[in-house]
């Protein structure tokens, strides 16, 4: 066991060391990025990468609208036709 003059001034010096560190240290900003900054000259221009993403995937909601539309125009097309025929069958058998 530690004699109480070493042990009273290590309960002294610890906090010491301590506050002495925390003042030398240099305060981290909050709008501080981790890592190296990048300037933004040298940064691609991410939303026009967004805009031009955001454009082929309005031209595929487009195209998918237009086959679903001219699929949904053919299939009641389709069942028009067999009423058609239903109702022309009954009124040759009436």
């Amino acid at each position: 066991m530690l004699p109480p003059c070493l042990l009273r001034r290590a309960i002294l010096t610890v906090p010491l060391v301590f506050v002495v560190v925390l003042l030398f240290m240099e305060p981290v900003r909050a709008d501080q990025e981790a890592g190296t900054a990048i300037p933004a000259e040298s940064r691609p221009c991410v939303d026009c990468h967004a805009f031009e993403f955001m454009q082929r995937a309005l031209q595929d909601l487009k195209k998918t609208a237009y086959n679903l539309d001219t699929r949904t125009e053919t299939l009641l097309l389709q069942v028009e036709k067999r009423n058609l025929c239903d109702c022309v069958a009954a009124n040759l058998l009436n």
